[in-house]
């Protein structure tokens, strides 16, 4: 079973960002439940095989000052983990990376320089920020671009995409929760 969390603000923002991947689960027969990030408990992360993480519009960002205190269970969790955008970020800041600004919008070209989730060469991505991480330690970057658009832990199964794979790359959705 796959927990989701939403980090909306905003209850409108779920369906555009949360709702998609709920879709994508379910029409894969893949169990999951949702919860918002604020009421994400010990029992849930007990419960769940694997977490996604899912993004948030582009104005939408107190998650991200609750990064350090409401995520501080990733450093020591031991399944899957999966940030998607907003997610990413979140990531990033747990294990100690900046956030930069740079906003992208719309449909980009990204390289793979080695298989991630499924994906790998040329890969049309879809954009929807305005910040990105810059490289944590301990991660690998995975793409060839001036931002980090798919990063992996080194040692641990924590993925993070500053795309939205929900939108074009619905595989990868689906190759997570195979994992």
């Amino acid at each position: 079973m796959i927990l989701l969390i939403n980090i909306c603000k905003e209850k409108l923002h779920y369906l555009e960002f949360v709702k998609p991947t709920e879709d994508i689960l379910r029409l894969n027969k893949i169990t999951f439940f949702t919860k918002g990030y604020k009421e994400v408990q010990q029992k849930d992360l007990e419960k769940c095989e694997k977490v996604i993480i899912c993004g948030t519009s582009l104005k939408d960002n107190e998650f991200i000052e609750d990064a350090k205190t409401r995520f501080s269970w990733i450093k020591s969790f031991q399944k899957p983990l999966l940030g998607i955008c907003g997610g990413m970020q979140i990531i990033g800041k747990v294990y100690g990376a900046n956030v930069g600004k740079k906003t992208e919008i719309g449909f980009f070209k990204e390289i793979f320089d080695k298989e991630f989730l499924g994906l790998k060469d040329e890969q049309e991505v879809y954009h929807l920020h305005n910040n990105f991480i810059y490289l944590p330690m301990h991660f690998e970057n995975y793409n060839i671009s001036e931002v980090c658009q798919a990063i992996k832990h080194k040692e641990k199964e924590i993925y993070g995409v500053l795309f939205h794979p929900e939108v074009r790359q619905k595989s990868l959705i689906k190759g997570f929760s195979k994992l």
